[in-house]
């Protein structure tokens, strides 16, 4: 049952039980990081992809310090080249701008695109991790644990080797990123080319959120097996903003079914926003407004393609999924 944090009500299901539905979940208000629902939150589990949100953060850090720009070449290492899952295919020694690896880490879920950024900003993947989980300690992410800049599962497929977090830490992760980075300049795009030319790719977002469900604009998806179907998911309407987060689900349709069921919720719990002028349309790709709060210093490091508000206890969501990929 949802824990709801202004009256003990049970949420409608959609005829999917939230037991099944997800392992764990949570929804935030961005503005003021206020729970608005929650049920398992502390859950801890894989995150696959949505673990790439961190490598954003650190590669952003980065260049707000001056330290490598959005124009700085990266060369792709042969170990980058050879990472597996979702990627775009990078060839050892290709060439290519940090903002074109950041449009296919965000976009495409690239693997190789996060391998490629890991080992130029620290040198190897695991003092390019070592920062994640440095980083993560400082935004107060107390149960999470980073092992890799994309989320792939290890080798050994051994849970105690994975990347672990839980759905609070990952609203956590993105109230600052919102807040303090420009990731939904990213996010929000649903189609992109990387690599212009005769190896080009068509990276479509892997959120299938973004233009089915109003006012979703972010942030990432992410699957393995061992972690189910995971999203942290943001939307901003008539001026507010919440974040969603679940983790665990058995397939992409209830993920995203349910995600948008607690987007529904989630802003039917705020009170209106003040409409200035006359201006009042959602504004689907704006990014939260940014704060000052000062890049700390780097750490010594070792050498893929509107829901109407109802009650809270009778949610109906309404939205064109599209076909599986």
């Amino acid at each position: 049952y949802w824990r709801d944090w202004s009256s003990d009500v049970c949420s409608s299901d959609l005829g999917i039980p939230d037991a099944t539905a997800f392992k764990g979940a949570i929804v935030v208000d961005a503005a003021t990081g206020a729970v608005l629902l929650e049920d398992r939150a502390d859950y801890s589990g894989p995150p696959a992809s949505v673990a790439k949100l961190m490598t954003f953060v650190i590669v952003h850090e980065k260049i707000a310090r001056g330290e490598l720009t959005l124009e700085t070449p990266v060369t792709v290492t042969a170990e980058a080249a050879r990472t597996g899952g979702s990627q775009v295919y990078l060839a050892e020694k290709e060439v290519f701008p940090v903002s074109e690896l950041l449009y296919a880490l965000m976009i495409a879920s690239a693997n190789d695109a996060a391998a490629a950024l890991a080992i130029h900003c620290a040198g190897s993947r695991a003092a390019f991790v070592q920062l994640m989980n440095e980083r993560a300690r400082s935004l107060g992410m107390n149960h999470t644990t980073f092992r890799s800049p994309h989320g792939l599962p290890p080798s050994s497929r051994r849970l105690e080797d994975s990347d672990i977090t839980t759905p609070r830490d990952l609203a956590t992760l993105s109230l600052h990123l919102l807040k303090a980075t420009d990731i939904i300049t990213y996010t929000s795009v649903k189609r992109r080319t990387f690599r212009p030319g005769p190896k080009k790719i068509e990276m479509d977002n892997h959120n299938h959120l973004v233009g089915k469900v109003a006012g979703v604009d972010g942030l990432k998806t992410g699957f393995t097996r061992g972690a189910g179907f995971c999203l942290a998911a943001t939307a901003l309407r008539n001026g507010r903003r919440i974040i969603a987060v679940t983790m665990g689900s058995p397939d992409s349709k209830t993920r995203d079914i349910k995600i948008a069921e607690l987007l529904e919720r989630g802003f039917a719990k705020q009170p209106p926003a003040p409409i200035f002028g006359s201006a009042g349309a959602d504004a689907p790709v704006a990014p939260a407004p940014r704060n000052n709060t000062p890049v700390p210093p780097p750490a010594t490091a070792a050498a893929k393609p509107a829901p109407k508000s109802e009650p809270a206890s009778e949610t109906t969501v309404k939205f064109s999924m599209p076909a599986k990929r």
